[in-house]
């Protein structure tokens, strides 16, 4: 939800691909793969122009990783996070969004001494581990492996650089540097399905301006 915010990896995305096609933002706070299986229909369809989308990133983890008896709502056990995965994946393809159209993302590894300041300042213990999060994180790897998709491992990605806590701004949700990180890394998976896609409409210096229906239409 927060990938369009101001320095966000969808605003990003989207920039970079003006005139080529539409970022569509579908991102929501706070859901896990439970939720996001029920209402994807809702989001992507055929009568949504399913056939004309030439990317779907799935980014789900950090919610559905929370630890059972502190955080119940959040909770998805791990087989069923895997399972609402592949289930998504096989929605998609059933209308017409091909699996080499698809990328999932591994949620962010997580600090858990920053995230364990947020929670206490609501007066809650730590909800969340970053090794919890890494089982997840390897589950969204296998389920790509397993459905043909790509992926983006995040969790593994970011903490190459020992001192990842400058990828999160509280611990958990990503800050400014990780927002790029995330958007530098998707392109590389990106760049290869968009590259040739054509610019929409001609560069203005390119039009016939005694003649715009000529360039234009």
């Amino acid at each position: 939800q927060f990938s369009f915010q101001e320095n966000g990896w969808g605003a990003s995305l989207a920039e970079r691909l003006v005139r080529k096609c539409d970022v569509v933002n579908r991102g929501l706070s706070g859901y896990n793969t439970r939720w996001a299986k029920l209402i994807l229909p809702r989001l992507i369809s055929k009568s949504t122009g399913a056939e004309s989308t030439v990317a779907v990133t799935i980014f789900f983890g950090a919610n559905d990783s929370a630890l059972k008896d502190l955080n119940p709502k959040q909770h998805v056990p791990l087989e069923e996070y895997a399972a609402n995965l592949k289930s998504m994946i096989q929605y998609l393809k059933s209308v017409d969004v091909t699996e080499d159209r698809i990328i999932l993302i591994t949620p962010p590894p997580l600090q858990e001494s920053a995230w364990e300041k947020e929670c206490l300042a609501k007066g809650d213990k730590l909800n969340r581990h970053n090794a919890t999060t890494g089982e997840y994180a390897q589950a969204c790897v296998q389920v790509a492996r397993d459905c043909g998709t790509d992926v983006l491992d995040l969790w593994t990605l970011m903490q190459k650089n020992q001192d990842f806590s400058s990828y999160l701004s509280d611990g958990l949700h990503l800050s400014t540097k990780g927002n790029s990180f995330l958007a530098a890394q998707l392109w590389s998976c990106l760049e290869k399905k968009l590259s040739a896609l054509p610019s929409l409409l001609p560069y203005w210096r390119d039009v016939d301006h005694t003649n715009p229906e000529a360039s234009l239409l």
